[in-house]
């Protein structure tokens, strides 16, 4: 059997009670080849030279774990500047937030270069490698480049933008020229999948053999949608954990008049927070029944404290929940319960379940495990209600969601409202759809589904 290698900027330990679904469905695979895992530290060398990262060695079961250090200066090009600074916002459509300092895809390459030749030394022949996201799209053409023929495959988890987004990065040609590199390509989704078709028949005139098939540069790539799933079984048992049904049980104690609408995702411009706050506000307008009765719990965990986005985000949540607090507040009463930290995953569950509505309404998500998260926890006999915007990649599965465009104010408002009045037969009706298929498109087929792709025979 071949031995399985996962690359992906940071690595995760299956066998810790922390780990998401993702690090458990890849550490099965790892563990049943007796894999390797390669990333970066999280560790930063102040006055370190750059490309020159020292390579730490470990195990984790049957399992080799490898990481790279970084110095400074390659933390803030490759990993600060090019990847959150330029990928990040173009890719979801935020051009605008954009960094185009040319300095930064320097270090974006040297890191790719750097962890390429620490990868090269640890790989056999028959190795099958699968690299993730966009921190490490030139990866394969530094391996290529050094020689490895290895069968490499690669991941997106984020959105691929339309191609004339995607070409406002000024080294789009490089940067999409090298996922030609790789044998296999997976997206979140079949949006994603028609960009990238678009793209490479325009930008690069790609012989498009097929829907999922395309030829440039002397190369051949399979492109597919494979959507990301959870783990149904591990996050229905993590609710079941005394953690979670302490949170379930201080959630309805508490709110044992109210119903709860939630939200839960870190602070990013990507995720539609002040749009979902003035919506709550106009259900609170428009629909004056829910004063009192209804509370809005947003979490939004830190994210990137230091970047000016995100801080002038968290400002202008903190004023709107304010706000809105002050406008229609009471004594016993507070509509907008905004919490800027993390919560432990393992009380998740019990928050979700206490909840009537979940809001997930991104401008733009590459998945949206939250909505999947939330669906696997309910009771079936009296769920909750899901609203999903139509630009998470979720939305292409999950179609029995309320879906709104969270860019309308107005008709998000009048979906919670409406999400707040749908009888238990409804609710019931389409909790079943979703549940039945996030359990067949769980993580672990995901996970699969890939691997078969990329292990199959060669494009050509």
């Amino acid at each position: 059997m071949s031995r399985l290698v996962v690359v992906s900027n940071r690595i995760g330990d299956p066998r810790k009670p922390s780990a998401g679904g993702l690090a458990v469905a890849l550490g099965q695979a790892l563990q049943s080849t007796g894999g390797l895992w390669f990333g970066w530290s999280g560790k930063v060398v102040e006055g370190g030279t750059p490309g020159e990262g020292e390579l730490h060695l470990g195990h984790a079961g049957r399992v080799q774990l490898a990481t790279v250090d970084l110095c400074s200066e390659d933390h803030r090009s490759y990993y600060l500047g090019y990847s959150n600074g330029v990928l990040w916002p173009v890719f979801h459509y935020r051009l605008d937030l954009a960094d185009f300092d040319a300095g930064f895809v320097g270090g974006y390459r040297r890191v790719n270069q750097m962890f390429a030749h620490r990868l090269a030394n640890l790989l056999r022949p028959d190795d099958i490698i699968w690299v993730h996201d966009y921190h490490l799209i030139p990866l394969a053409a530094e391996l290529r480049a050094m020689g490895c023929r290895q069968r490499i495959g690669f991941f997106l988890h984020i959105p691929l933008p339309p191609p004339l987004i995607l070409a406002a990065i000024p080294e789009h040609d490089w940067l999409m020229r090298s996922l030609f590199a790789y044998d296999l390509v997976g997206f979140q989704s079949q949006a994603d999948l028609a960009h990238f078709s678009r793209y490479v028949g325009h930008e690069v005139a790609a012989d498009v053999v097929d829907d999922h098939t395309f030829r440039a540069f002397g190369m051949t790539l399979r492109a597919q949608a494979l959507p990301i799933g959870i783990d149904v079984d591990e996050f229905s048992a993590l609710s079941r954990s005394r953690e979670s049904q302490d949170m379930f049980r201080q959630m309805r104690l508490e709110y044992a008049r109210r119903r709860l609408l939630l939200g839960v995702e870190r602070l990013d411009y990507s995720k539609g927070l002040p749009q979902r706050l003035r919506a709550f506000r106009q259900l609170l307008q428009n629909y004056p029944e829910n004063i009192g009765s209804a509370t809005l719990i947003q979490i939004a965990s830190p994210s990137r404290e230091s970047v000016d986005a995100y801080a002038n985000l968290r400002q202008e949540l903190e004023s709107l929940s304010g706000a809105i607090n002050g406008d229609f507040g009471e004594l016993d009463w507070m509509p907008v319960r905004y919490i800027h930290r993390n919560v432990a995953r393992r009380r998740l569950p019990g928050l979700y379940q206490a909840a009537r509505v979940a809001l997930v309404t991104p401008l733009r998500d590459g998945m949206n495990l939250v909505a999947k998260e939330f669906v696997a926890v309910q009771d079936p006999g009296d769920p909750g209600v899901l609203v999903l915007s139509r630009f998470a990649g979720a939305a292409e599965q999950l179609a029995e969601a309320l879906q709104v465009n969270p860019y309308d104010i107005s008709r998000t408002a009048e979906t919670m409202q409406r999400a707040l009045q749908m009888t238990q037969p409804e609710r019931q009706e389409r909790h079943q759809a979703l549940l039945r298929r996030i359990r067949e498109q769980d993580v672990h087929w995901w996970c699969q589904g890939f691997l078969d792709a990329l292990v199959g025979p060669a494009a050509g």
